[in-house]
């Protein structure tokens, strides 16, 4: 197959066939770009790939591999044997083409802008270049739903953020199958992930790559028209399949998101039409889950937008610290946090910042989203090495740890954060936040649904509180409740505003979006119903009794009523236990009366509860009733405050002692009776802290020899980073290498094959006449042994009396010129020797070469050939003729004298010659020479063409073959007319 390599040639960026009238026309403008990420290993797959891959795929294929900066690779040449697609080694500006291949040169980034490649220096920060994750990202941000990304052999983690963003976009990612790479680091990292469409061996991806670019979504994004009454409602069905799996409703984000998701779907199970995939969904609960996962995917990484961070940690966060004591509590909440890397990012510029100002505050970071996988990988604080492309090599190093080929967030940022399930559309929002960082979620909802959620952000905020929001994101029409502190990077401030009080957060919704709802829905709500709420609202608030309802951690989560006479705040820090807010009187029969009711599961009373408030006594009656309904989590309850008589004192009847009066009696016994009780509760809670004491100190051990064995880690795998990538673009270049020296090794085997079949005596010798190297022939002719190999040529004695090769190589190697002789051997054997300088391909002299040939053939033919000579022009006639008689030879003698040319005698045999009376004369002879014994010369007769006999002096003698056996007769006739006896 020819080789067809070749660079593109900056003038050549557009071919002339494909443009018309200036313009690139539209059909080139159509073709997938497919990014290919390869590292140690890739050679292998990428030959398979592409051996499998047709030829005219109409895709353009970029492949980006780790390489040395110092060694060139052959990438190309080795590829192009695979495919009949042209190779290409970009170069910068480079346009792409359909049904080529694009290989990244060695120290560049590549990045892709309107279908063309440019070059980039890498930025030089002191970690590993990441060109796998820097192309995917350029790739995703330039063809949008229809990039692809394809993640084949190679070690650690380059690529894996890169699908991120693909995904991000709503294209397509491929990865190779872990068991069939032969380094599966790579492929599991990004696999890792959740976001891989297919995980294949090499050899099937060619296929499936070629059906899913020829789906019309490719072709036609947008396809499915929401407009229409059947693709509503078919939408409607399909938010109602993921509301029930997973309890989160996505009626309210926008259109054009979800049909961009949801056709991506249709493309990668080659599905034409909605209705049949939502029948595919029902029969594989799986696609619900996977679809979700599209979903949510949430474009993230560290410090993304730099500058904007930049400018918090400079200009926001000094504010925020301002005036603060140390200790105070700094709340932040990150909406959306998908795996965690923009909570953590926070964590890092809020360390910063007190670092520089010496003031260091309690920090608490709420990070919520409601992807539980992305929630579950933020918790683990565990990232993939390739996230040193977005962070500088001195953030890595303070604030996280190298692990086993990944990196972890340090316990003095993890300890920051707290990541939570949370929707912003249906569950409360925090409140009393400093910061509020909110992405690029409002982006992918409705604007009914984000004039319900800026609102919500100012009433969480404290005053002068942060809103950081996505660069193409904005606050709208509430102007009044934030102020620009940075317009370019989204930053407001909260302002005090009219709209404050009581704010209408999202509650639950159906899964129908609001915007497509009409009167005659069974989910529009008129307004009577929000009338009959309030007159409710306003009865129970008159004659329910107080009270509070608990989770099963006794925190209070809603007040019913007035409850001062009951609970109050705690001194210190706020709490809303509730057993840390009931006064002294109530504590003790309340908190037996909870585990009760928690222990039993059932309505719990607790009758004539005596509580001093305002220096009046109440007697009230504590009601404890567990409650359960669908949608509310386990393990609630409702505690009821019921108060009878203010002051009562203790019955009549009691029988008391002369002259007491009633009231010391009933005082006394209460104050018995309440001792005992204190007593009794305050020995078990000194059990209980006690036990309690004794867990957090051994918790703490545990958590300090953690840290020192996190801190041995981390020096262990300092080294480690750098040996790894040099590992990787040796594996790299090894591979190229191998496959080369595989040529190398057949061209090797060719040349001995062919030294030994010419059976040529060769020997090399470097520059001081050792001998490095000789053939076969050379072993047989001048007697070498494989122990000979680097002794000098001087100490050797060959089998050429007189002759002295080593002063014969010594003075080729000082003029440099080849000398050629002829040789006779011990054994009487004639040689051809011939003594050259050895030359490297860059004519550098190494040595002497000396080369031997057996020419004792060649000797021996030529002087045969010389008599030959002499016998063709004879006088006599000299034949040749085998034992059938047939004539063989016939020289000119023979013409002369018998008169037949040579042509016609060939053709006769010698009893053409003798008359009838000589034949068994001739017969008698013939059989002496079979049999080997000499024939003494001899008179006889011949017969000439013309029919005259002539005598003749015969002389006969037996020719042999190369095996010593008779096989031809050579006979010389002379005339005795003209040489008498």
């Amino acid at each position: 197959m020819p080789t067809k390599v070749r660079k593109t040639s900056p003038a050549k960026r557009t071919s002339s066939t494909q443009k018309k009238n200036g313009k690139t026309s539209s059909k080139r403008a159509g073709f997938p770009i497919v990014g290919i990420g390869a590292s140690a290993g890739g050679l292998e797959t990428l030959e398979a790939f592409f051996s499998k891959m047709p030829s005219e795929a109409k895709m353009a294929f970029v492949i980006i591999q780790h390489l040395s900066p110092n060694f060139k690779s052959i990438m190309a040449s080795l590829l192009a044997k695979h495919t009949q697609m042209t190779v290409n080694e970009i170069e910068d500006g480079t346009a792409l083409a359909p049904n080529c291949v694009y290989l990244n040169p060695p120290n560049k980034n590549v990045a892709v802008f309107n279908r063309t490649l440019h070059l980039m220096e890498p930025v030089k920060s002191g970690a590993i270049n990441m060109p796998i994750d820097f192309f995917f990202r350029s790739l995703s941000e330039d063809q949008k739903e229809k990039a692809i990304g394809i993640i084949v052999s190679g070690t650690a983690s380059d690529g894996t953020l890169g699908i991120k963003a693909i995904k991000g976009e709503g294209g397509m990612v491929m990865a190779q199958d872990p068991d069939t790479a032969k380094y599966d680091g790579m492929p599991r990292s990004a696999i890792g992930t959740g976001l891989v469409d297919f995980i294949l061996p090499v050899e099937r991806m060619p296929k499936t790559l070629f059906n899913y670019v020829k789906h019309p979504f490719l072709k036609s994004p947008g396809k499915i028209n929401a407009v229409e009454a059947t693709i509503k409602h078919q939408l409607q069905k399909i938010f109602a399949l993921i509301r029930n799996a997973t309890g989160h409703d996505f009626s309210q984000y926008k259109n054009t998101t979800i049909r961009r998701r949801i056709e991506r779907r249709l493309a990668v199970h080659q599905i034409d039409k909605l209705p049949d995939y939502i029948i595919y969904m029902q029969k594989n609960p799986l696609e619900i889950d996977a679809l979700f996962k599209d979903l949510v995917i949430g474009v993230t990484s560290f410090f993304r937008d730099p500058e904007a961070y930049q400018l918090l940690e400079q200009k926001v966060f000094p504010k925020l610290l301002h005036g603060r004591k140390p200790d105070d509590l700094l709340r932040c909440w990150v909406v959306g946090c998908s795996t965690g890397e923009e909570a953590y990012s926070l964590a890092v510029i809020i360390t910063e910042a007190m670092e520089k100002i010496k003031k260091y505050l309690n920090v608490q970071i709420f990070a919520t989203d409601i992807d539980e996988a992305a929630i579950e990988k933020a918790r683990k604080g565990i990232f993939p090495d390739s996230i040193v492309a977005d962070l500088s090599k001195e953030r890595l190093d303070q604030f996280f740890t190298k692990d086993d080929g990944v990196f972890r967030v340090k316990k003095q940022i993890r300890d920051m954060v707290v990541f939570s399930l949370q929707s912003i559309i249906r569950d409360p929002p925090f409140s009393r936040l400093d910061l509020v960082s909110c992405r690029n979620l409002l982006i992918y909802l409705d604007q009914p649904l984000q004039k319900k959620i800026i609102p919500l952000f100012h009433y969480t905020l404290n005053p002068q509180g942060v809103l950081f929001l996505g660069n193409s994101e904005s606050i709208g029409e509430f102007s009044d409740l934030f102020q620009p502190l940075n317009a370019k990077w989204k930053i407001f401030q909260r302002r005090e505003s009219f709209r404050e009080g009581i704010i209408d957060y999202p509650k639950k919704t159906t899964y129908v979006s609001q915007d497509i709802l009409e009167p005659n829905d069974p989910q529009w709500m008129p307004v009577t119903t929000e009338i009959q709420a309030v007159t409710e609202k306003a009865i129970l608030s008159q004659y329910a009794p107080t009270g509070v309802l608990i989770d099963d951690k006794y925190e209070i989560l809603h007040f019913v009523g007035r409850t001062e006479k009951f609970l109050v705040p705690p001194a210190g820090k706020p709490s809303f236990n509730m057993l840390k807010m009931a006064r002294e009187d109530l504590k003790f029969k309340l908190t037996a009366a909870l585990h009760k009711a928690v222990r039993e599961k059932k309505r719990t009373d607790c009758k004539g509860v005596r509580v001093n408030y305002n220096n009046t006594f109440s007697m009230v009656d504590v009601s404890i009733s567990p409650v359960s309904a669908k949608g509310l989590p386990p393990g609630l309850l409702l505690v009821l405050f019921e108060e009878k008589s203010p002051g009562s004192l203790p019955d009549e009847n009691i029988v008391r002692e002369p002259g007491e009066k009633i009231e010391d009696l009933a005082v006394h016994q209460l104050e018995q009776e309440l001792q005992s009780t204190r007593e009794y509760l305050q020995a078990t809670i000194e059990e209980l802290e006690t036990s309690n004491e004794e867990l957090k100190s051994n918790n703490e051990e545990m958590q300090s020899v953690n840290e020192e064995l996190q801190s041995t880690n981390e020096e262990l795998e300092t080294s480690k980073e750098e040996l790894q990538s040099t590992n990787e673009e040796l594996a790299t270049v090894n591979s190229e290498l191998q496959n080369k020296v595989n040529e190398l090794s057949k061209a090797s085997d060719d040349m001995n094959n062919l030294l030994a079949a010419s059976e040529i005596a060769s020997i090399f010798m470097d520059t001081r006449l050792n001998i490095n190297r000789y053939t076969p022939a050379a072993a047989r002719i001048i007697k070498l042994i494989p122990s000979d190999i680097g002794r000098p040529l001087s100490d050797l004695k060959t089998s050429f009396p007189g002759i002295d090769l080593a002063e014969l190589a010594k003075k080729v190697l000082k003029d440099l010129n080849t000398l050629e002789t002829e040789i006779l051997s011990e054994d009487r054997i004639w040689h051809a020797l011939k003594v050259l300088p050895y030359r490297t391909g860059e004519n550098v002299i190494a040595g002497v070469v000396i080369t031997v040939t057996d020419i004792h053939r060649v000797k021996q033919a030529e002087k045969i050939r010389r008599l030959a000579t002499v016998l063709e022009d004879a006088n006599d006639a000299i034949t040749v003729r085998d034992f059938k008689g047939r004539i063989l030879a016939w020289n000119k003698g023979a013409e002369a004298m018998y008169g037949w040319t040579e042509f016609e005698a060939l053709k006769m045999t010698i009893e053409d010659l003798i008359p009838k009376e000589g034949l068994k004369e001739e017969k008698a002879m013939v059989d002496k020479l079979k049999k080997g014994e000499a024939v003494k010369a001899s008179k006889t007769r011949r017969m000439t063409k013309g029919g005259k006999l002539l005598d003749v002096w015969l002389t006969a003698t037996v020719l042999t073959d190369e095996s010593g056996r008779p096989s031809e007769i050579a006979t010389t006739e002379r005339d005795l007319a003209w040489f008498p006896e």
